[in-house]
């Protein structure tokens, strides 16, 4: 025999309705997401192009970074586009959403770039800026270091974040299998041990084939590379770069 429909259970997940009001118990919060990759993923061209996004629909955002590779206040992408940031330290970020609303600004949404240099207690005050004055935050950063172990910032974002998104893009090791591990490389070899943060690129140093001579300082040039994780473990850079630039897969 059917139930009558007073018994009926409006939290009931299969009515395609909501009953009136049955929402309004429910708190208006922001959200916490945290996209993340290997270098040269295309993390920075993703915060720029969520922050145009935002942006064309009237929402008003505030983007921040911590040690861009450039060494400037902003947010640089890989392939040329970059866009002034605010170069945030070990401070209270809800501080700088707060002297925005001095000002009369509100602040929509936050863009971090990377976001793995972070403190764990930065990452609970981005928290705490989503559900509490319903801020949307977009962390973007990687999520080991050149050892292969999670950053604590990438770590805090893991535990805390609302959404964990992987960044699609693939990055190859030389050997043509996906690429994970972000390693540091000095003189030809891999880098075990030192400093969790040392800002440098990817791209390796290339010998002047018009003078014929070596770009200074080869033997002290930190750079990184992308390895998969037989590769990463084995500390194998794979062969020579050829003078056109493209990896030999073969």
């Amino acid at each position: 025999m059917e139930a009558p429909p007073s018994s009926q259970d409006p939290t009931d997940a299969l009515s395609a309705v909501p009953v009136a009001g049955s929402r309004r118990s429910a708190p208006v919060v922001g959200h916490l997401k945290f996209y993340f990759g290997p270098m040269d993923c295309g993390k920075s061209t993703l915060a720029l192009q969520i922050d145009h996004n935002n942006s064309r629909q009237g929402r008003r955002g505030l983007l921040l970074v911590r040690h861009d590779r450039s060494g400037k206040p902003q947010i640089s992408s890989r392939i040329g586009i970059a866009h002034e940031a605010v170069e945030v330290s070990d401070g209270d970020l809800r501080l700088l959403v707060r002297a925005q609303w001095a000002l009369g600004q509100r602040v929509d949404y936050l863009i971090v770039d990377e976001a793995q240099f972070l403190s764990p207690v930065q990452v609970e005050q981005l928290a705490e800026l989503a559900d509490d004055v319903q801020v949307d935050i977009y962390c973007f950063g990687l999520a080991t270091d050149f050892r292969g172990e999670m950053f604590p910032g990438s770590r805090r974002l893991f535990e805390l974040a609302d959404d964990l998104h992987a960044i699609q893009v693939e990055v190859l090791c030389w050997c043509g299998l996906p690429g994970r591990f972000n390693a540091r490389v000095r003189a030809g070899r891999v880098i075990r041990a030192g400093d969790t943060v040392m800002v440098a690129d990817t791209e390796q140093k290339r010998p002047d084939t018009e003078r014929g001579s070596v770009p200074e300082h080869t033997e002290t040039t930190v750079r990184y590379q992308v390895l998969c994780r037989r590769h990463f473990r084995l500390g194998d850079l794979g062969p020579n770069v050829a003078q056109s630039g493209q990896l030999r897969l073969a």
